[in-house]
């Protein structure tokens, strides 16, 4: 019974099942046989009444088969132990809980002469009934066990055995000859029972192996089924496990039930069910492995900005799940078509591309008109449909293609080619993906050209707000860098400048807006312009950064920049600054030696209260300056402390000249120009390979003194005769520096000058005088009155003296000082003298 139960468990695909037998003198039934089910499951349909509504006693009750089917929810029922019984009625073995899903299927065990002699039924794992196939299995199996339902025959001998093992029914005959295994163990895991798959399995007779242990015979000892053996004894719970079956190729699986005397094997081979599930899972994970890369990709696509970021992120994440090799792009540009990008075709083929003509390759133009993709699996189907492709075709080294046209906002901007370097079969579900990715990839270059265009003006903006070139002035040599961030289109507010002054001195200014975008570089344009026009009036740094103060404060809350003025006095190496919350100064000096001068910065423009700190250092000649914003010293990964130290250190190493050349051939060449000294700064604080997050502007000068005995001062008398000493002594000086083409001009600029000091200021006046590139003459005295020029009558007798001061020079003009003002004026030197 336990052989014919365990086997209808098996060909149904069970859960588990059980025989119970009527007491024809007490009434009730009671279980005789169980396999696959828990000890204390069965135990709680070990005894059942004739009143009991359980599926077992329904089905004798009725001489039918009984089918209940599982609850809608999951069959969840209690009920008593003793009785099987449920308040619903239905088959609840067990104080348990039954796996969701399960039903049960009871037929009636009916002797020959018709007396219903118990029931045996099944646990399955189904949402319906069982099939008439199914029905009837189960039918001939209580057939079988109806006959041994009486004292056991004697017996069998071992041939006997081979011929008719199950006493020649039908049933037994089935089992005799399935396909797969079965065996029964008692419980001295001795062999009772085996069926010819099973000793075929085992290759031997059933006389060699009846009655010997399963675990002791050399083939099955390394299957790994005696350690699953062990597990079913301890649990009393079915196990499987799939295995090797030495001596033959494929997988068997073997299941082990407990009965109550022993144990029942079924061995069935499932190599093909194997290599199905091995099928599904590859292409499982083929699948998985695809939707990866896909989302890779549309991540990627997300984060390009270029229309190369584009087609990178294509080559490099669309290719490979599709197994491609090649990739071409072209879109349509102002009227042109333009190839933006391709990826696995040789060059050759590449060139043929882009001198024919769109309109001239067929395969294209059919994509284009019908706005629908193309797929050709092989060079003859390609051949077949566009012969025009025959004289150049092979030339790529793609065995298949799909075209597929790049539409964004329903307007068809290109189209890309995906090639294959083998003839391939575009399924449906490639088909579909395809052209989903073809749309992500349209958008993608569409946002990627607006971006290079708006790219493109944002760098012509930066160049028109930054200055092309720096002027050329007597007092330093000066170089500068400008580093646009890495990333983004927006351009940032980082700007300098070198602005000549009066007395050949220069002004250096750098400065920095914070944020990026269009409004803040037009920011930084207008702070730029208004240090220009603030330069022009002579203030001294604090003023012009009060000034720059109010503008940025004018502009709104969201506004604030920093902002660094230094202005440099060859004639008296001193260098005088003022900081609005910018990187403070950093000085180089000739040894080679980096420094920066103590001064604490006052906070940036926009958020500051003047006054502003001025502070004034001397530098040595020969000297450089180094003016720079925050990102060539700050980033995520380096502090502002970190990097100025950096700086300094780059600054070092590249000031200092080598070993082996003097002094001398140092001075005299560029080997440590600002210009050099700018690209070492950049290729040591960021190298080529780092992105920057921040736009960086770097300005280093190289400062020149003045001769000393090309600066000359004195102090005049204070009344009329101030002029006629003015004159003198311009004279004087003029003969000695041999510029005495320049005496007549020069007596009557400063007899004007010192004349308007004795007529309208204070004395006493001081004339000074700098030959350098030009001639300058300044005269200075202790009045804050600006002058102006104006327009005399034909009757005045004065009014005419800036007019002619005007007429005179090249360039003039008036700066405050501490003590009062000075009047100054420019005069050409001969391109020939030496300066």
């Amino acid at each position: 019974m336990r052989l014919a139960l365990g086997q209808a468990v098996a060909e149904l695909g069970a859960l588990g099942g059980m025989i119970h037998v009527r007491d024809p003198r007490h009434g009730g039934m009671r279980v005789v046989a169980g396999v696959g089910l828990p000890d204390y499951l069965i135990a709680g349909w070990e005894n059942l009444t004739d009143e009991d509504s359980a599926a077992p006693v329904s089905c004798v009750r009725y001489r039918t088969q009984v089918w209940t089917p599982p609850p809608p929810d999951v069959l969840r029922r209690t009920h008593s132990p003793l009785s099987g019984r449920s308040p619903s009625g239905d088959f609840s073995p067990g104080a348990g809980t039954l796996p969701p899903g399960s039903g049960v299927a009871s037929v009636p065990v009916i002797t020959a002469d018709g007396r219903p002699v118990g029931a045996l039924s099944v646990l399955v794992e189904a949402p319906g009934e069982l099939d008439d196939a199914q029905g009837e299995f189960l039918r001939m199996v209580a057939d079988w066990v109806a006959e041994y339902l009486r004292p056991a025959r004697p017996a069998a001998t071992d041939g006997e055995h081979e011929r008719q093992p199950l006493g020649g029914d039908a049933v037994g005959s089935a089992v005799w000859r399935m396909n797969d295994g079965l065996l029964a163990l008692d419980g001295q895991a001795r062999l009772t029972f085996a069926n010819p798959a099973a000793l075929k399995l085992l290759g031997a007779s059933a006389r060699e192996v009846l009655g010997t242990v399963l675990w002791d015979h050399p083939v099955v000892r390394d299957t790994g089924m005696a350690a699953c053996h062990g597990r079913a004894v301890a649990t009393r719970a079915p196990v499987g496990c799939d295995t090797r079956w030495p001596g033959r190729a494929g997988w068997y699986h073997a299941r082990l039930d407990p009965v109550p005397d022993g144990l029942v094997i079924h061995i069935a081979d499932i190599t093909e069910r194997r290599r199905e599930e091995a099928e599904q899972s590859a292409a499982q994970r083929t699948a998985a492995e695809r939707v990866m890369r896909m989302g890779e990709l549309t991540s990627a696509l997300a984060e390009a900005l270029t229309v190369q970021d584009v087609v990178k992120a294509v080559a490099d994440r669309m290719l490979p799940p599709f197994g491609a090799t090649g990739l071409i792009c072209q879109l349509i540009e102002n009227g042109q078509w333009r190839m933006v990008g391709s990826a696995g075709y040789p060059e050759e083929f590449l060139e043929t591309v882009r001198s024919i003509s769109v309109m001239e390759m067929s395969a294209i133009v059919e994509v284009l008109t019908s706005r629908t993709p193309t797929f050709l699996s092989t060079p003859q189907e390609y051949a077949e449909h566009h012969p025009d492709a025959a004289g150049y075709l092979y030339r790529s080294g793609m065995k298949a293609w799909a075209f597929l046209p790049l539409i964004a906002s329903d307007q068809q901007i290109g189209y890309c080619v995906v090639g294959f370097g083998r003839p391939r079969h575009f399924s449906e579900e490639d088909r579909s993906l395809l052209i989903a990715l073809s749309g992500l990839v349209a958008q993608a270059l569409e946002r990627a050209r607006l971006y290079d265009a708006e790219h493109t003006r944002a760098q012509e903006l930066q160049r028109g707000l930054l200055p092309r070139t720096l002027p050329a002035v007597p007092a330093v040599t000066a170089d500068a860098r400008y580093l646009p961030a890495a990333e983004g289109v927006q351009v940032g507010g980082d700007w300098y400048d070198l602005i000549p002054l009066s007395g050949e001195r220069v002004a250096l200014v750098i400065g920095d807006v914070m944020g990026h975008g269009l409004s803040e570089a037009a920011t930084m344009g207008r702070l730029r312009t208004a240090v220009h026009t603030l330069a022009d009036l002579e203030l001294p740094p604090d003023e012009l950064l009060a000034h720059l103060n109010d503008l940025v404060g004018d502009l709104g809350d969201d506004f604030y920049a920093t902002c660094l003025y230094t202005v440099y006095d060859p004639a008296t190496n001193l260098c005088c600054f003022a900081s609005a919350g910018h990187p403070p100064l950093a000085i180089v000096r000739p040894d080679g030696t980096t420094y920066f001068p103590p001064a604490d910065a006052d906070p940036p423009l926009g958020a500051a209260s003047p006054p502003f700190e001025t502070h004034e250092i001397e530098v040595p000649d020969g000297s450089h300056l180094v003016l720079y914003t925050d990102g060539l010293v700050e980033s995520s990964a380096v502090d502002i402390d970190e990097g100025m130290v950096r700086l300094a250190h780059a600054l070092t190493r590249a000031a200092v000249p080598p070993a082996d050349l003097s002094a001398d051939v140092c001075a005299h060449t560029t080997l440590h120009g600002p210009g050099r000294l700018c690209d070492a700064v950049i290729s040591a604080l960021v190298p080529e390979q780092a992105e920057t997050h921040d736009d960086a502007a770097l300005l280093i000068a190289r400062t020149r003194s003045m001769a000393p005995d090309r600066v000359v001062s004195w102090t005049l008398p204070d009344g009329p005769i101030a002029a006629t000493e003015a004159r003198h002594r311009a004279t004087e000086q003029l003969s000695a520096w041999d510029l005495d083409e320049l005496s007549m001009t020069t007596e009557l600029l400063v007899s004007e000058l010192v004349g308007n000091v004795v007529r309208h200021a204070k004395g006493p006046p001081r004339l000074r005088l700098l030959y350098g590139w030009t001639l300058i003459c300044e005269v200075s005295d202790g009045s804050l009155t600006t002058p102006r020029i104006r327009r005399a009558a034909e009757t005045d007798e004065g009014g005419r003296g800036l007019q002619l001061v005007a007429a005179l020079s090249d360039r003039w003009g008036m700066r405050f000082t501490a003590a009062g003002k000075c009047m100054w004026t420019e005069q050409a030197v001969s391109p020939q003298r030496p300066h």
